[in-house]
């Protein structure tokens, strides 16, 4: 009999986790090269992160996560790594830092929005806490970064914060346009993605909501995680289930706050999956799985 898959374990670093919420968040680019190769150490296929910089411009953002990704894989060459949106009024700026990973042969993974959300929680009175911010993701602006993938190789690492997200993806993997490499990340909220308060975004972290999505993704092959925003997956019902139905998982710093380290909670997913029957994929394994594209040198070549 063939034995289980291994499990992809993607580690979001930082996120909007601050040093001062958790000490332990990674900011800096030799603290994020430090952490996450105790995180590929630990036995993660693919490292998130995000800047300590957020205020960027494509060159300057790319030229942050670059100090700290050129460390990460002169010693672990095969590390699939990714970076986080960027700002700007239009999506070639908020997107551009991607041309300039790719070429630099830094990145084969990218982050890929499939819709637009407000990421905003209650307020001690019960309405919409005053947050004047929307994360937008324009219908326009999800054709320009699937585009982006396909023309650079990278495979969309798709965050599904609700279910019109998912159906962007399968709309395009319908019309054969979904580029290679794509891994479908469903988000459950516990919390707030940015104060920590009653999330009023996503849907919660039960099994009533993972079954919807997998009822949605049902004959499309794709890969997908499951990952559980402002708590932790790994103490929910969510991380045994998707190992039990051929899921895959992410944690992080980023997503629980509260955690005490990314390398543990990597650890920890290693020992979850152990007890499951499967165990964490290497970086290569996780590249097979996905359909990677190899990884390249500083050209943009294959390396």
């Amino acid at each position: 009999m063939a034995s289980p898959a291994p499990v992809i374990l993607e580690v979001a670093l930082n996120g909007v986790t601050s040093r001062e919420r958790n000490p332990a968040a990674p900011r800096l680019p030799a603290e994020i090269a430090e952490d996450a190769l105790r995180c590929l150490g630990a036995g993660a296929g693919i490292v998130h992160t995000h800047t300590h910089d957020a205020l960027r411009g494509p060159a300057e953002a790319a030229a942050l996560y670059l100090e700290a990704y050129r460390p990460i894989l002169a010693a672990r060459p095969d590390a699939i790594l990714y970076p986080t949106m960027g700002v700007g009024r239009t999506i070639a700026e908020r997107y551009g830092h991607h041309d300039l990973l790719a070429e630099a042969g830094a990145i084969r993974a990218a982050v890929v929005d499939t819709g637009s959300v407000n990421l905003g929680e209650a307020g001690p009175d019960g309405l919409p806490a005053p947050l004047d911010f929307v994360y937008v993701n324009s219908p326009a602006d999800i054709r320009h970064m699937l585009e982006t993938c396909a023309r650079l190789r990278l495979g969309p690492s798709v965050a599904v914060f609700e279910p019109g997200f998912l159906r962007a993806v399968l709309a395009a993997r319908r019309a054969g346009r979904l580029p290679a490499g794509t891994l479908v990340k469903l988000y459950f909220c516990e919390r707030g993605y940015l104060g920590g308060g009653e999330p009023l975004f996503g849907v919660p972290p039960i099994l009533e909501a993972l079954e919807l999505y997998l009822t949605m993704l049902a004959g499309s092959g794709l890969p997908w995680a499951v990952a559980v925003i402002g708590g932790s997956l790994l103490d929910s019902p969510l991380a045994d289930a998707a190992l039990a139905r051929g899921g895959h998982l992410r944690v992080g710093l980023e997503d629980d706050p509260e955690a005490r380290s990314n390398a543990e909670l990597a650890a920890r997913a290693a020992a979850l999956a152990a007890r499951s029957g499967r165990r964490l994929a290497t970086p290569a394994e996780s590249a097979r799985l996905l359909g990677l594209a190899p990884p390249r040198d500083a050209g943009g070549r294959a390396a």
